[in-house]
């Protein structure tokens, strides 16, 4: 196998991976009805990594992140983010959702607000910040993700890509420790997915914990420090980016990387 090519030069002098916990899932276990659909998952993240999760649909991979912030109920196991587990207390839900950003294949913006309504809405609701200041942190994550001036637009004005960085800097403007994102470039022309890349690079070039389900291999060779392959609801192998790529170990792994990568 050779590495996936990827064009941007990537800064890691910040990307320091701490001794802290972040994530630590032990034994868990997820049914949709009979379907078994994750099986006896065991995960520890550290604060400041930078994780991609591969595998082919169905394996698991959206369904897994998505238990990390409780969009999906898990049924056996344990699920702790910030030292809080995850339980059907609605508190210890809610602030776990405080600390975790989450970017959707779609962007689920609203679309009768403009940009910066968007933005701004969960600050004021959720975090009682004022008017004023949500909207400073607003226009700050929009300087960020290099649509300032959009942000008396509506999302249906903006491209696909542009939508996409929105959703990335609405979730910013809830300050989260951890970026979760499940498939952020699956949905978008092949001309925007560079710039929504960038933006995720930004973010873990200043070290944010983050944890991506996506098919952009050369994204995580140059970005990642871990990638995990997953398969039948199963975490069948995870390595770093240059052993994952150059020597898989597990002949589901191979056969994945040689369609995706048409070797």
């Amino acid at each position: 196998m050779t590495e996936p090519h990827f064009e941007r030069q990537v800064d890691r002098s910040h990307m320091q991976v701490s001794d802290e916990v972040a994530i630590q899932i032990e034994n868990m276990n997820k049914w949709y009805g009979q379907f078994h659909v994750l099986r006896d998952i065991d995960l520890t993240v550290q604060r400041g990594e930078r994780i991609v999760i591969a595998g082919p649909s169905g394996s698991g991979k959206s369904t897994l992140i998505r238990c990390i912030n409780r969009l999906e109920e898990h049924q056996q196991g344990k699920i702790i983010v910030d030292g809080i587990e995850l339980t059907n207390d609605l508190k210890n839900i809610d602030k776990i959702r405080r600390e975790v950003g989450m970017v959707f294949q779609h962007f689920n913006l609203f679309p009768h607000l403009t940009i910066l309504e968007n933005l701004t809405l969960a600050p004021i609701w959720v975090r009682k910040t004022p008017k004023k200041e949500a909207e400073a942190t607003a226009m700050h994550y929009l300087e960020k993700v290099k649509i300032p001036e959009q942000a008396d637009k509506y999302p249906g004005q903006l491209s696909g890509g542009q939508q996409q960085r929105v959703a990335i800097a609405r979730s910013l403007c809830m300050k989260p420790r951890i970026m979760l994102f499940d498939e952020p470039t699956s949905a978008l022309d092949p001309e925007m997915i560079k710039e929504v890349l960038d933006t995720m690079i930004e973010l873990a070039e200043e070290g944010m914990t983050m944890l991506c389900v996506t098919h952009e291999m050369g994204f995580a060779q140059a970005v990642a420090n871990r990638v995990i392959f997953m398969a039948d609801g199963q975490i069948v192998e995870q390595n770093n980016p240059h052993d994952f790529f150059n020597n898989p170990k597990s002949e589901r792994t191979q056969q994945f990387l040689s369609q995706i990568l048409g070797h």
